[in-house]
């Protein structure tokens, strides 16, 4: 049987809660990897588990990818080969993973990303505004540079996608109002994939309204309209 790649780092999307959305051949790779590079290693651990995949695991995560990527770039060029999982999602998307795949191509490693799950993108698709040109802004700072990044985003013509947390949703809705204007629209996606998967849509002051009287839960997708050109 022909193997499922052979680059020797495979960043491996993983479900973002459905765990029949991986793919076959996203078995087959952590399947044949000689180790898992994991985010977590306990929630990658869970996956491989369910799959019946019993790997070697590596963890790899925001407190120590600075001091890992030269060993495991060492490792590949002897010949290891490696599959990258995030707990969630595609790796580097908000996520770990730029770091090492920079320096392996660096190092003329052979890098490969499968095609698979990732929040914004059925976030985006389900909102029902134009999906054909959008900005995909992840996470807001949450100190320094916060405002400067919304006010440069005031006159941003393309659909505008964010990453947030629960408990600093409704901040974020309140700022969005403020300098997007209240009667933007938008569409906030949580749990997707999920069994408590929920789409809703509206102005941003009627999404601040709904989630000031619905407690937020979850992780959630902001899409926001961009400004009339």
């Amino acid at each position: 049987m022909s193997r499922a790649s052979k680059a020797s780092l495979v960043l491996v999307p993983t479900p973002i809660g459905n765990l029949d959305d991986i793919t076959l051949r996203a078995q087959k790779v952590l399947a044949e990897a000689d180790a898992v590079i994991a985010e977590d290693t306990r929630v990658t651990g869970r996956l491989l588990q369910h799959l019946g995949i019993e790997r070697p695991l590596i963890s790899f995560h925001v407190n120590n990818e600075h001091r890992m990527v030269e060993q495991l770039v060492a490792r590949m060029q002897r010949g290891e080969r490696f599959a990258m999982a995030s707990d969630a999602g595609t790796p580097a998307i908000s996520d770990p993973g730029f770091l090492l795949v920079r320096e392996a191509i660096k190092a003329g490693v052979d890098v490969e990303c499968l095609p698979g799950p990732t929040a914004f993108v059925p976030a985006l698709v389900a909102s029902g505004l134009p999906c054909e040109r959008f900005v995909f802004e992840g996470f807001l700072p949450q100190k320094k540079g916060r405002r400067t990044r919304l006010e440069a985003l005031r006159d941003e013509e393309r659909t505008m996608l964010f990453y947030e947390s629960p408990h600093r949703l409704l901040r974020a809705l309140k700022e969005f109002a403020e300098v997007f204007g209240n009667e933007r629209s938008g569409s906030i996606s949580r749990e997707l994939s999920k069994l408590h998967e929920e789409t809703i849509r509206g102005s941003l002051q009627e999404l601040l309204a709904h989630f000031t009287a619905h407690e937020p839960r979850g992780e959630f997708v902001v899409v926001i309209a961009g400004a009339s050109a």
